[in-house]
């Protein structure tokens, strides 16, 4: 009798550590169709300052071990994260950038010298979940 009053704490054990070794999706690239139509007004048109590329552009390291890479251009930004396919993001503020489709936010310039960034992202837009990634810059 004794195995089997172990068994059920050991397999409750299995379950929770796989549950936390789970890997994060990666943000969608704004390619992805969309099943919901939502009319907005356009947004001014917000240029990025030369001083202000010059500081954004550049390689991170997220908090959750992606690697991304920034290049910059006057009305956006392009983010390749590791491998997957670039995300076009939109000036919309000094330093604040977000997709196409609404799905990925990054705001950048932020902590004490300037060298940290913030990357909100929706996985999944069926659900109603974010993801929130911090980072400095590694290497301009």
């Amino acid at each position: 009798m004794r195995p089997l009053s172990l068994l059920l704490p050991a397999s409750l054990f299995v379950l929770a550590a796989s549950a936390g070794a789970q890997q994060l999706p990666y943000p969608q690239s704004g390619a992805a169709t969309l099943n919901t139509v939502q009319v907005t007004a356009p947004a001014r048109a917000y240029w990025v300052r030369p001083d202000d590329a010059k500081q954004i552009g550049g390689d991170y390291e997220l908090s959750n071990g992606w690697f991304m890479r920034v290049k910059t251009a006057p009305e956006y930004i392009e983010a390749t994260i590791d491998t997957q396919q670039p995300i076009r993001l939109t000036a919309v503020a000094r330093n604040k950038f977000v997709s196409a489709d609404g799905s990925v936010h990054m705001v950048f310039a932020q902590g004490v010298w300037g060298d940290e960034m913030t990357m909100r992202y929706r996985p999944d837009p069926a659900l109603a979940q974010v993801v929130v990634l911090t980072s400095r810059v590694a290497q301009r």
